[in-house]
């Protein structure tokens, strides 16, 4: 029980068919865009990675999910049909959030399609990567807690408790949004609900199913933590910086003003008191992305559930107003028009590193030119004789690199790349015979110090003009390791 007496939100009938099809538009739209360019640089990553109870930079749902992919076809379309059906989904949670507010049908219709056409829908639903199951996984836990507060309903906090649990799958991030929850409890109230049997059942129910993901990180030494340290190290003071103008970006500028909506009638609204505690649960989570300095888009999936708030008042607005209504609208299509254009592959490639778009959206850039990259270093691998390409290897200076190379280039007679970067580190270094290796990447000028020779043999070019992390970078020879393989893979390891 929440101990709250004081009047409660009314629910209204949801508007399941306009929720729907909008749902249905954003899987259709997903799917058939879905090839594109191509794989982005951890899908490559992902799909490289061999079964297994964790890695050292995330839990293991993903990589499970981007490898059984590869049954149905390996490709694009078939590794983002998790990303798709999930962001799909999500426009329902989003508009079961605004109607469990007192949202009307207006609103809820608002919610589905202005959610739809944000920025975050398209840029993380056409790509297969950990923040992607936020979208759905973060407001569906806020939508169980609030029925069980608003509602005073117990059985809430057991699926919350669920779903909880199964995202520490994808992300053990999601403590952060638990912990943000129960300091808003202890903050705003209802603080009583804190020690009920059915939260500490709920509680109970994740730590039950989040414990191989703990147990590995014990057995292994934690090594999130060493993660996020690195993370920290390369990216603080960029993460510390973009971290606030990306929460105005990444549902759209906008959709601003109805977020902020949320948070001032969470806070006033008497209706909704129960459920106040997602403002300084919001807090929380940017707080500790501050703090933690690893990457700047952690606040999201609160952001959405924020804005599934806002669009209850924004509903009653335009519902007065039939001027407002018109600004709305227009609003939300254009923030639909640019979300799709900076999210979506719909500029052709040969244009795309004309335009802005890389720039804006790092997984755009982030998808070009991975088949013309491993062409390149097929070329350099072909002019090793093959007397010594018997006791030669290929090292990629990050995880992207190597994806590419595992997936396009047995057709091009390469072998199995090797990488010193997270998890592949864990794969081990080339066979202790090797004497030759084709080098490929921003390592370079760190790992020719290991070798007695090295001469550049090419550089990396998408020829379409996208500058990714990979543009210009060089491929090299390298010959006569300077020690054994043991004590160069050591210095060949990063985390980043």
């Amino acid at each position: 029980m929440s101990g709250f007496a004081g009047p409660r939100p009314v629910l209204t009938p949801w508007a399941r068919g306009p929720a729907l099809t909008a749902a249905a538009v954003v899987g259709l739209v997903l799917l058939g865009t879905s090839q594109g360019y191509g794989y982005e640089r951890d899908e490559l990553y992902f799909r490289m990675l061999r079964p297994a109870w964790g890695y050292v930079d995330q839990p293991p749902l993903v990589p499970w999910l981007v490898r059984l992919s590869t049954h149905l076809a390996d490709q694009p379309w078939a590794l983002r049909l998790p990303a798709t059906l999930s962001v799909a989904a999500s426009v329902l949670v989003v508009t079961l959030i605004t109607r469990e507010l007192g949202g009307g049908r207006l609103a809820q219709i608002l919610a589905a399609w202005l959610y739809a056409g944000s920025a975050a829908v398209s840029i993380l639903g056409h790509v297969l990567v950990t923040a992607t199951l936020d979208l759905l996984t973060w407001p569906l836990i806020c939508l169980f807690v609030a029925r069980a507060l608003l509602r005073d309903e117990d059985t809430w906090w057991l699926w919350a408790g669920l779903v909880a649990g199964l995202a520490s799958y994808d992300k053990l991030l999601v403590s952060w949004l638990l912990l943000g929850i129960a300091i808003g409890l202890v903050l705003v109230g209802p603080r009583r609900v804190l020690w009920s049997p059915a939260v500490l059942l709920g509680a109970a129910i994740t730590f039950a199913l989040a414990m191989p993901n703990l147990v590995y990180q014990v057995t292994h030494g934690w090594p999130q933590l060493d993660m996020a340290a690195a993370l920290a190290d390369n990216n603080a003071a960029d993460v510390r910086a973009f971290m606030w103008p990306l929460m105005l970006i990444i549902l759209g500028p906008p959709l601003v003003p109805i977020w902020i909506a949320g948070i001032v009638s969470l806070l006033r609204r008497v209706e909704w008191r129960p459920v106040r505690c997602f403002v300084p649960a919001f807090g929380v989570v940017v707080l500790l992305t501050f703090i933690g300095g690893t990457q700047p888009h952690y606040p999201t999936g609160l952001l959405v559930v924020l804005l599934a708030a806002g669009m209850v008042p924004t509903g009653e607005l335009v519902s007065r107003s039939p001027a407002w209504f018109r600004v709305v609208v227009l609003a939300a299509a254009v923030n639909a028009l640019v979300s799709m254009l900076i999210g979506l592959p719909l500029i052709p490639v040969g244009y795309v590193g004309s335009t802005p778009v890389p720039a804006i959206s790092l997984p755009v850039a982030d998808q070009v030119g991975w088949p013309q990259y491993v062409n390149q270093v097929a070329r350099v691998w072909s002019r090793i004789s093959p007397s010594r390409r018997h006791h030669a290897a290929i090292i990629t200076s990050n995880y992207g690199e190597a994806g590419a190379i595992a997936r396009f280039g047995p057709e091009r007679q390469l072998p199995r790349p090797f990488s010193g970067q997270n998890s592949l580190y864990d794969e081990g270094p080339p066979p202790r015979r090797t004497t030759t290796v084709v080098f490929v990447g921003g390592q370079l000028p760190f790992a020719r110090h290991l070798f007695q020779r090295c001469s550049v043999e090419g550089r990396l070019d998408n020829h379409v003009g996208v500058d990714n992390e990979e543009q210009g970078m060089p491929v090299a020879v390298c010959s006569g390791p300077r020690h054994p393989w043991r004590i160069l893979w050591r210095r060949l390891h990063h985390l980043d």
